[in-house]
């Protein structure tokens, strides 16, 4: 099965399983389509974060992140967050790519050549598409600020036309780039003649990226944390992401008899949205673990998340007082006959990354480095060779060493907000992907529409709850029922008998298919 925002990205995937390929090889055409077909979401100038398992135990995390330049411009008040200031981060996705298909062949059999497995991606970006209303969105509400985005408006305007929903839309220049990709390996980003095109090419506007610093990018295989939760595993990617907040909350919740508890109650939220802020407390000491000590073991230790929780008041609701992290990403997740799965989160970070299209490449670079701090007692003060912060966080359930269910959400901030409500409704009230992801669920904080510090939650949660909640002292805003600002979430899982239920968030273009 394949679950994906996009339907020709699911298409690719699931064609790969048809001719026999693995989970891995399926994720990398999907994650290659979803490049073309998604550019407000994420891109070849991007990052990737990979959590991979199968039935033998094998579990690791494939972490393709870019690092801060070598030579850092001298910011004043603050790290820009569109423009060629924002620029000051790699790309890591393209060589994920590659390592995973390494990965495939080492452990999964794998038979795929790497350049079969970006033909589709290729031809959609050669041949065209038809737009998607989500692309759209992000092009309007980016409307006032894109004629000041380098080379944006002659790739995604071409000849200073807007498209409409369904019109075929090409990216040629980004064709002749995945081309080179296919032919010379995920290097040639890096290190080959399409490395000295992307190098000029932000030269050319003023960004501090070099050669060298592209040279020096590579993604690193790690090891997950992990958290026990009411029998099962649960799986996310270490520092310098979020992941640690995600098992915080749920290692939190863990504390709570929630089978006594109704889904989409009132107590249900509550719990949801208190744990989130007790687990928030401590992520702002999340940095890259090269820079900067991490204790995860500390952080998600019994008695640590038993106080959290002990911490929380049924009858009262938490200040909170977290500054709003915006951010979009793509999620998809895959798994095959023989049980390999992998869980992926793809993005450029803001919708349209910094706005740069880099020269003559069709490439769209992330302005992931806006993550950075300035602030030099911050564990993520920006410093040369350093990641930043991640919000990317893919998450994976194991059942008795073996992956039971794959999740994750696009959405910054609100990612562990999404996958606490989304993993109690698989994993307690046990509902089906389905199901699970059309439910009501909530948004902490600022976003682009509102820029409270409200609990937003979906229309479609009931007044009693909605009425409950306020006398608890949250302060309650209602978004639409599904509200893109909710996530765009995917689910996959794969039950005790083999069946495999998956599906894609109602909220946006995506599918699962399976065969």
């Amino acid at each position: 099965m394949v679950a994906s925002p996009h339907g020709l990205a699911t298409e690719a995937g699931l064609k790969v399983l048809r001719d026999g390929g693995n989970a891995m090889e399926a994720a990398i055409a999907v994650g290659a389509v979803i490049t073309v077909t998604c550019p407000h979401f994420c891109g070849i100038g991007g990052d990737a974060i990979w959590i991979i398992a199968d039935r033998s135990g094998r579990k690791n995390v494939l972490m393709g992140l870019g690092q801060a330049v070598e030579h850092l411009p001298n910011f004043q008040d603050a790290i820009p967050f569109r423009g060629p200031g924002s620029t000051i981060v790699t790309a890591g996705a393209v060589d994920s790519w590659e390592q995973a298909h390494a990965y495939s062949r080492a452990h999964w059999r794998g038979q795929f050549s790497f350049p079969s497995l970006l033909d589709a991606a290729i031809g959609y970006a050669e041949n065209g598409f038809p737009i998607t209303a989500s692309q759209l969105y992000w092009l309007d509400f980016r409307k006032t600020e894109v004629d000041r985005w380098p080379n944006f408006c002659a790739t995604f305007m071409p000849n200073g036309h807007r498209p409409k929903e369904g019109e075929s839309f090409a990216q040629p220049n980004l064709a002749h780039s995945l081309k080179a990709i296919a032919r010379h390996g995920a290097r040639e980003f890096y290190e080959g003649e399409l490395a000295a095109r992307i190098a000029k090419g932000l030269e050319a506007v003023g960004s501090p990226v070099t050669a060298n610093d592209l040279r020096k990018t590579r993604s690193s295989l790690e090891q997950p944390v992990s958290l026990d939760y009411r029998g099962f595993t649960l799986l996310a990617p270490p520092p310098p992401t979020q992941g640690i907040s995600t098992l915080a909350i749920m290692g939190v919740l863990r504390e709570f008899d929630l089978g006594k508890i109704p889904e989409g109650s009132a107590d249900h939220y509550h719990l949801c949205v208190e744990a989130v802020k007790q687990a928030f407390l401590d992520r702002p000491r999340i940095a890259d673990p090269n820079f900067t000590a991490q204790p995860p073991d500390q952080w998600l230790a019994p008695g640590h998340l038993k106080r959290k929780a002990q911490s929380i008041k049924m009858d009262r609701a938490l200040d909170w007082p977290h500054p709003f992290k915006t951010g979009d990403t793509v999620y998809f997740a895959v798994t095959d006959r023989f049980g390999h799965s992998v869980s992926v989160l793809q993005s450029t970070y803001y919708d349209w990354g910094s706005g740069i299209v880099v020269g003559d490449t069709g490439i769209l670079w992330q302005n992931r480095g806006a993550a950075f701090s300035l602030d030099p007692r911050s564990p993520n003060v920006v410093r040369a060779g350093k990641r930043p912060f991640y919000t990317l966080n893919p998450s994976m359930v194991l059942k008795e060493d073996t992956p039971y269910a794959l999740c994750g959400t696009q959405g910054a901030d609100g990612q562990p907000q999404t996958l606490a409500v989304l993993l109690t409704r698989l994993l307690d009230y046990r509902l089906d992907p389905q199901e699970a992801l059309a439910r009501p669920r909530f948004l902490l904080g600022k976003t682009f529409s509102d820029q409270r510090d409200s609990l937003k939650l979906e229309a479609s949660v009931s007044g009693a709850a909605l009425d409950d909640l306020a006398r608890r002292g949250h302060s309650i805003a209602t978004i639409p029922a599904l509200s893109p600002l909710a996530g765009q979430a995917g689910a996959i899982v794969i039950q005790d008998d083999g069946t495999i239920k998956g599906a894609h968030d109602p909220r946006g273009d995506g599918c699962a298919m399976g065969l």
